[in-house]
């Protein structure tokens, strides 16, 4: 069986380090080069916890993918670049499995053209963890039932976006299915700017940013009488893994964009 090529974008970030380990520990897969924001032209080995990893590292993607053959990129950086990686990669035949959120509808709908245009498959994930993807889908069964929701999402201090991607995800899912609401008392007024949250089609989403938190989400649904809370907690960048080598064997079959774990899980 042919190895499939694969290209990291971020390996020197916790979740990049844990994507080296995956593609290293995984038979079929093999690393041949790596892109970061500074340090072209050097070799991976040359860094803490890369010991005999000699992969050429590129700063420019586009001479990365001129030079290096490679069938999937996978990209764990920031949402100021995914976007930027995502196309280079498509119009270079490369296959994108991309894991940074911050995505607009806009960059949506112009990587599905794209994803079109050049017959190749792009899959972006708010989140990897297969336990987040079902926590969404078991809110989004819930959402037909209980109209008042609010969701909290709880992640370290040093990430860049709120809410999460996950958690506009969830909501997205939810507001597809659920009766429209515009939640809490019709003269509720917030004597501090933001206590209620961002809102979204009248759903409310709190974000939390603290050090020593991964990432975490929690979505409350409340009624009459009763409760509803589902919450997922990933402990260490490990959990997302399972999700990463899931994404990177399907998008190798497929030629359009897919938007969330969620619509390539059984």
């Amino acid at each position: 069986m042919n190895k499939i090529n694969i290209v990291i974008a971020g390996a020197r970030g916790r979740m990049g380090r844990e994507a080296v380990q995956l593609v290293q520990n995984t038979d079929q897969y093999q690393l041949v080069a790596v892109v970061d924001h500074k340090n072209g032209g050097g070799l991976l080995s040359d860094f803490d916890g890369f010991t005999g990893l000699d992969i050429p590292i590129y700063t420019d993607m586009s001479q990365c993918f001129q030079e290096i053959k490679a069938d999937v990129l996978i990209d764990l950086t920031t949402p100021e670049f995914g976007m930027l990686h995502a196309k280079t990669a498509l119009v270079h035949g490369v296959r994108p499995v991309v894991g940074t959120t911050g995505f607009t509808k806009e960059n949506l709908n112009e990587l599905e053209s794209l994803c079109c245009e050049k017959e190749l498959g792009c899959i972006i994930a708010p989140n990897f963890a297969i336990g987040a993807i079902l926590m969404m889908k078991f809110a989004q069964m819930a959402g037909k039932y209980f109209n008042d929701v609010e969701i909290i999402e709880l992640h370290h201090d040093q990430k860049l976006d709120a809410p999460s991607g996950t958690a506009v995800k969830t909501a997205e899912m939810i507001a597809g299915v659920r009766q429209s609401k515009k939640q809490g008392h019709p003269d509720e007024k917030e004597t501090i700017s933001g206590a209620r949250g961002a809102d979204f089609e009248g759903m409310h989403i709190h974000s939390v940013r603290l050090p020593g938190l991964v990432a975490h989400q929690q979505v409350m649904f409340g009624s009459e009488g009763q409760t509803l809370t589902i919450r997922h907690d990933s402990y260490n960048r490990a959990s997302f893994m399972s999700g990463v080598k899931h994404a990177v064997d399907t998008v190798l079959g497929i030629d359009t964009l897919v938007y969330g774990l969620e619509n390539i899980l059984e």
